[in-house]
C-alpha cells in the first residue's frame, strides 16, 4: 500500500504531462484548392483565431483534390475538414464522419452549380456547348462536375460523348480563369466562388458570364470525424458557430463574404444524393446496354 501511495504522484504528473502535450498537439483543419486559392492569407488568421477560441493550435491542411482530403479523414490524418456536399452524401461503411457546420451565404446554407462562358461568346445555352472544350473543377464536386453531368443526362445528351474535350482544374478560380482565358469554351463553377471573385478579382470573373444557375443545394459543409472526442467537437462548433458575435470573427466572415456557420439537418444534402443515385442508375444502365448492343449512339 505504501509503495502505491508513493507511485501515486508520479502517475498523476504522467497524466498531467500527457494531457499537456495533447493540448499542445495541432487540431487539423483540411482544405482543398478549390476553397483556399483566393484566401491563402485568411486562413492564416482564421487558424490564429481558431487557435485562441479553442485553447489549443489550429492547422489547416491543404490538399489539391477533395478525394486526398477524404483520405486523410479515412485514415485519421485529419481531425475537421471542409469538403463538398458531393463527397459527404457518399456512402461509406463504416461511416467515420459527422456534419458539424455550414455556412450561410446570402442569409441561407444554400448555393448553386453556374455554367459559365466567356462573355465575348455566342453561347447562351448549354445545349450550344455541345463540341466544346470544357472545363470542371474536382471529380468529387458538386456544383463543378455532378450538377453539369445530371442537367446534360435529364435533357438526353449523352454526357460521355457531348463535349469535344473536358478538363479538371481542381479549382473553381483556375475554371474562372480557363474560361476567361479562352483555354476552355464553357466552365462549370460554384455560385460563392464566382461571385466572390467578381468581387476580390473583377478584372478576371468580369471576362465570363453566366448562362445557367442550377437550383439550390446545401452549402459545402465543415465535417468531423466521428472518433474526435465530443469536448473537441463541441469547442470546434462553438468557435465556427459564435464567429457572427465576435468583432474579430465579423472581420474574418466579411472577408469570406460568409454571414457566419449554422447547425443544419443532413437533409440540405438530399437533392445532392438523388443526383448522384440517378447518375448512378444511369451508368449501370448505360453499360448494360453497351453489353446487350441496344446503346444508343
Amino acid at each position: 500500500m505504501k509503495r502505491v501511495l508513493l507511485l501515486f504522484p508520479v502517475l498523476l504528473s504522467l497524466l498531467f504531462i500527457s494531457v499537456r502535450a495533447e493540448e499542445r498537439k495541432p487540431v487539423r483543419f483540411g482544405l482543398t484548392a478549390v476553397v483556399v486559392r483566393e484566401n491563402l492569407r485568411f486562413f492564416d488568421d482564421m487558424a490564429d483565431y481558431l487557435s485562441q477560441k479553442m485553447g489549443r493550435p489550429v492547422k489547416f491542411v491543404q490538399r489539391k483534390s477533395y478525394r486526398e482530403i477524404m483520405d486523410m479523414l479515412e485514415s485519421g490524418k485529419l481531425e475537421f475538414a471542409w469538403i463538398c456536399g458531393y463527397p459527404f452524401i457518399q456512402k461509406r461503411k463504416p461511416e467515420y464522419l459527422k456534419l458539424l457546420t455550414v455556412p450561410i451565404y446570402k442569409g441561407a446554407p444554400f448555393y448553386r452549380s453556374y455554367i459559365i462562358v466567356h462573355h465575348d461568346s455566342s453561347y447562351k445555352d448549354i445545349a450550344e456547348l455541345k463540341g466544346s472544350v470544357f472545363a470542371f473543377s474536382d471529380p468529387d464536386s458538386n456544383s463543378g462536375f455532378l450538377y453539369p453531368q445530371f442537367f446534360l443526362t435529364t435533357r438526353n445528351f449523352n454526357f460521355n460523348q457531348f463535349f469535344r474535350q473536358t478538363f479538371f482544374t481542381y479549382n473553381h478560380a483556375e475554371t474562372v480563369e480557363a474560361v476567361a482565358a479562352r483555354v476552355a469554351d464553357g466552365g462549370a463553377v460554384d455560385s460563392y466562388i464566382w461571385d466572390f471573385l467578381k468581387k476580390t478579382n473583377p478584372q478576371i470573373a468580369q471576362k465570363t458570364r453566366v448562362i445557367h444557375a442550377s437550383s439550390l443545394f446545401g452549402f459545402p459543409p465543415i465535417v468531423a470525424r466521428k472518433s474526435v472526442s465530443v469536448d473537441l467537437t463541441k469547442k470546434m462548433t462553438r468557435a465556427l458557430t459564435e464567429m457572427n458575435k465576435n468583432p474579430a470573427g465579423k472581420q474574418l466572415l466579411n472577408t469570406l463574404h460568409l454571414d457566419g456557420f449554422g447547425q443544419f439537418s443532413a437533409d440540405i444534402f438530399d437533392d445532392i444524393k438523388v443526383m448522384a443515385e440517378k447518375i448512378k442508375n444511369r451508368q449501370i444502365t448505360s453499360s448494360l446496354d453497351r453489353l446487350n448492343g441496344t446503346a444508343k449512339p
